[in-house]
């Protein structure tokens, strides 16, 4: 429920207008097939009691043509209406995961598998979409049509009235309720199913190279064809209940329509209707049962739905904030500020960071080591505000990391280890860092990061296309096309998060160069497993285990830490 109050009533709120609308409008459509029908068996009989003056037929006649046009008119406008609403609130359902996963940006993969999240994006919001759609306005319309048909059926026979609601009663209630108690377990198996294929098929794509090199294509193509025999079955599955259980409801609306015919019969044998009146009775109980039997369909979808609900659930729980202070100016060159800082992952008992003191100033070059799992990319991540320290505080300059929200990328700039290069020119790319940007300045930047001969050499120059993901270049040009970006954003701080990973030594040093040349000046925090380059840095900073084991410069550590000499010496292929 919580989550309902989440996702759907903020939305229901906000397009409240555009849903009455929807739901007045599908109440008219089969409020106007109705009449059509009721005009229709009244100008039928009417007509074969060949009356002697057509103008006794006039006014059925023109009810029959006006109820026609009504009819497909209205059922428009009531699609038009509720696709137009569903759509502006799938926009802003997209929006609002964007804004969700956007500060989890740097730290997603550790959350999300890359297939869970295109399940998430390409079905779990399709599914919402079907809640508004196919739940939430089928059934509010055929209460409406069951409360109207029943009360107009009242004025005429209160009691036969009572026997209708409760055998429509049956349609609305009994058969969606045992519908959704039968078919819960099955529609939540689907939709796990339909998830696992997509994380199945999203590494098989991410990792088609190695399937062929290995040799075992045919292996993961059984693997995947079996689990989509199995969705294939529980699907069949459901598709035979629905057959049965429309079958069932059809069995029902016969009676229910045998039934109205009889009384009408009776009625108008008894001269409370006339004759005339008993196929308009008869054929007005069509239309409304063909709005009253969806709602089984409608009501056993819910399991999925809460499914989907909880999936993005999922993707909002995290301990971040994108609180703001209200505008404030941008500090040119700020101290960052670490001071007794705590921080555990969700119900992890061990603290992924234990006590961090540490002091970073202005111009200062900064090396973050350890090994995996350390704690240096939530260090990153407290840095950049996307989460907040249990105990202590992170600031930047005066004001807490976590309270500048979308203005942090004004202070902090990030190069991590696989930088994303958009498909499209190279200039495009660099401009990311700054759309305002002048052709001479993206001239300059990548004169500074030593790509101008080579970008200059290609038939395009800077006009030249990426290719999706940048794949055009090697590894280390990408680099230094994202360094490039960097330069155009210019921040005073800039966070390189192990940005040589991948390429061989001779690579990494050249690049490394070119990174502290053209970063001269600026506050720069380097993420890396490597000792290569530690020399320039002015601090030195081991975690273990979330806390500080070493700190100091590269010349202290070497002369007074022997576990730092082994592993500078073993770094470099001494040892």
């Amino acid at each position: 429920m919580s989550n309902f109050n989440k996702y759907i009533r903020p939305f229901i709120k906000q397009y409240k207008w555009f849903m009455l609308a929807t739901v007045f409008l599908g109440f008219l459509t089969f409020l106007t097939a109705s009449m059509l029908t009721f005009t229709s068996g009244f100008l039928i009989t009417r007509a074969a009691e060949a009356p002697y003056n057509i103008l006794m037929l006039y006014v059925p006649i023109v009810l029959v043509r006006a109820f026609g046009i009504a009819r497909p008119v209205v059922r428009y406008m009531e699609r038009l209406v509720g696709h137009n609403t569903v759509l502006k609130i799938l926009a802003d359902m997209r929006v609002r995961l964007y804004d969700a996963l956007e500060p989890q940006a740097l730290f997603i993969r550790s959350r999300f598998q890359t297939g869970d999240l295109v399940g998430t994006l390409a079905d779990d919001i399709e599914h919402l979409q079907d809640a508004y759609i196919r739940t939430i306005f089928p059934t509010i319309v055929a209460l409406f049509l069951f409360v109207f048909s029943v009360t107009s059926l009242a004025i005429f026979d209160p009691f036969f009235a009572l026997w209708i609601a409760v055998c429509l009663a049956v349609i609305i209630v009994v058969y969606p309720l045992i519908s959704l108690y039968f078919l819960k377990k099955r529609q939540i198996q689907v939709k796990e199913k339909r998830n696992r294929l997509y994380q199945m098929f999203t590494d098989a794509v991410l990792g088609i190279s190695d399937w062929m090199i290995s040799g075992n294509k045919e292996r993961f193509i059984g693997q995947f064809m079996k689990e989509s025999r199995e969705t294939n079955k529980i699907e069949k599955k459901l598709a035979d209940w629905n057959h049965a259980r429309t079958f069932q409801l059809q069995v029902i609306s016969g009676l229910i329509l045998i039934f109205v015919g009889i009384w009408a019969g009776f009625e108008a044998l008894e001269g409370e209707i006339l004759p005339a009146y008993i196929a308009s009775f008869t054929l007005v109980t069509l239309p409304i049962l063909e709005g009253l039997i969806p709602v089984s369909n409608a009501i056993e979808k819910i399991p999925a739905y809460q499914e989907s609900l909880e999936r993005l659930e999922n993707i909002d729980q995290y301990n971040g904030t994108q609180g703001v202070v209200g505008s404030f100016e941008i500090a040119t060159n700020p101290v960052i500020y670490f001071e007794h800082v705590d921080y555990t992952y969700g119900s992890n008992k061990e603290p992924a960071l234990k006590n961090i003191n540490l002091t970073i100033r202005p111009g200062e070059k900064v090396a973050l080591l350890g090994k995996s799992g350390a704690g240096k990319s939530t260090l990153l991540q407290l840095l950049i505000g996307a989460m907040k320290p249990d105990n202590g505080t992170v600031k930047i300059g005066d004001l807490s990391a976590s309270r500048y929200g979308e203005q942090i990328y004004e202070v902090i700039s990030v190069l991590n280890q696989k930088p994303y290069l958009f498909a499209t020119t190279v200039e495009n790319n660099i401009r990311l860092g700054n759309q305002e940007a002048t052709r001479e300045e993206v001239e300059d930047v990548i004169r500074q990061v030593k790509l101008d001969q080579y970008i200059h050499s290609l038939p395009k120059g800077l006009d030249t296309q990426m290719e999706e993901s940048g794949q055009r270049f090697s590894g280390g040009e990408r680099q230094r096309i994202a360094l490039a970006r960097i330069l155009l954003k210019n921040t005073p701080i800039v966070v390189l998060d192990e940005p040589t990973v991948g390429l061989d030594p001779l690579t990494e040093r050249d690049l490394l160069d070119t990174i502290f040349k053209t970063l001269e000046g600026k506050t720069v925090i380097l993420i890396t497993h490597h000792l290569m380059g530690l020399e320039k840095m002015d601090q030195i900073v081991f975690l273990d285990n979330g806390a500080i084991s070493m700190h100091g410069n590269h010349r202290s550590l070497l002369k007074e830490n022997e576990r730092y000499r082994k592993l500078y010496r073993l770094d470099l292929g001494e040892i």
